[in-house]
């Protein structure tokens, strides 16, 4: 017994030869602009109709790399800023820490010491003053 499925079907050669003219002539070229352009080539005529577009084209182009080059510079200016704002928060909190630190009371008295100025003993006291009375 043999198998059926092993055995090869051979195909005239004639109709091999038809089946490959007709896939050729499917593939027929594409009808757009650029392959008419590519295939008729280059004259004044066309040219001149192409130019205004061409130009649009490039003007667009020239657009966009400006834009990207301007958005570039923006961030970079955008993060120097940043960095200047994390530096001067630094700056102002070490200040901060600093005035907080002299303007203790045992660090006042130390600097007044040099000048000759002593801390009082005596607590502070509440001045009330009297109403004068007009006479008129």
């Amino acid at each position: 017994m043999t198998n059926r499925l092993r055995t090869e079907v051979q195909e005239p050669e004639a109709e091999k030869e038809l089946i490959v003219e007709e896939k050729r002539t499917v593939k027929e070229t594409p009808e757009n602009a650029l392959w008419q352009l590519l295939s008729s080539g280059f004259n004044a005529e066309k040219a001149t109709k192409a130019l205004p577009f061409i130009l649009f084209l490039a003007m667009l182009g020239m657009i966009y790399i400006g834009n990207m080059h301007l958005a570039e510079k923006n961030i970079r200016d955008i993060d120097k800023i940043t960095k200047q704002v994390k530096e001067l928060s630094w700056d102002y909190k070490t200040a901060k820490a600093d005035l907080a630190y002299k303007s203790t009371l045992t660090e006042v008295a130390k600097r007044t010491d040099t000048l000759g100025i002593k801390e009082s003993i005596n607590p502070p006291q509440k001045i009330k003053a009297e109403e004068v009375k007009n006479g008129n």
